[in-house]
């Protein structure tokens, strides 16, 4: 991993010493299911690297949020739900409703 923080939870699930039912995996990102799903279908979509918000991502890194999409897109066709449609959320900072402090996205679907 680039970066990582030790007290990041996120990281952890990356660096698989924390439990997670993961669903995709490639070289920078990894997505699981929400411990507290807000939809029949909840991921979450995160770097393997550590930034703490989309905020805090270097605009020279921002190739980050390709790669997280990518990965959505290739999950969302891959299980059936890209034609019916899905929600993807970031939330960024404390203002915005951020509560883990690496970035993340959120995957809705029914």
């Amino acid at each position: 991993m680039e970066l990582k923080k030790s007290d990041c939870i996120f990281c952890k699930i990356a660096e698989k010493t924390i439990p997670a039912t993961v669903i995709f995996e490639n070289e920078k990102v990894l997505a699981f299911k929400d411990l507290h799903p807000k939809a029949k279908i909840h991921y979450l979509f995160i770097p393997k690297s550590h930034h703490d918000s989309l905020a805090e991502i270097p605009k020279e890194k921002m190739d980050l949020m390709t790669h997280l999409y990518s990965a959505i897109q290739e999950v969302s066709e891959k299980e059936g739900f890209a034609q019916s449609g899905y929600k993807t959320l970031i939330n960024t900072g404390r203002g915005g409703g951020q509560e883990v402090f690496h970035i993340h996205v959120h995957l809705l679907a029914n």
